[in-house]
């Protein structure tokens, strides 16, 4: 029988040890793809942005690449910040605090 069978995904990365690894690369993964919906909807090039940011176009590649993983969120919220926005990170109750 299948231990995992009735379980959430959530259960299986925590078990795998794996829950803050893939919970980090999903949050810079979203962040990135938010700052290129902003570009677009900004109408911001990559050349602008690199110049806003004071860096290369090369840099702004690899902070738009979603399988990037280790691009920072420093690098990411500067990204934003040269987009007017900014980035927001906050602490929530883990889902076993909740159902104790």
């Amino acid at each position: 029988m299948n231990k995992h069978i009735g379980s959430d995904f959530d259960d299986f990365l925590s078990e795998q040890g794996l829950a803050e690894e893939v919970s980090a690369a999903a949050l810079k993964r979203v962040i990135a793809w938010q700052i290129a919906e902003t570009m677009k909807a900004q109408s911001v090039t990559k050349k602008a942005l690199a110049e806003r940011m004071h860096t290369s176009r090369t840099a702004i590649d690899r902070a738009l690449d979603q399988d990037d993983a280790g691009m920072t969120l420093a690098t990411l919220a500067s990204a934003a910040r040269a987009l007017g926005q900014r980035v927001e990170v906050r602490l929530v109750p883990d889902r076993e605090e909740i159902r104790a």
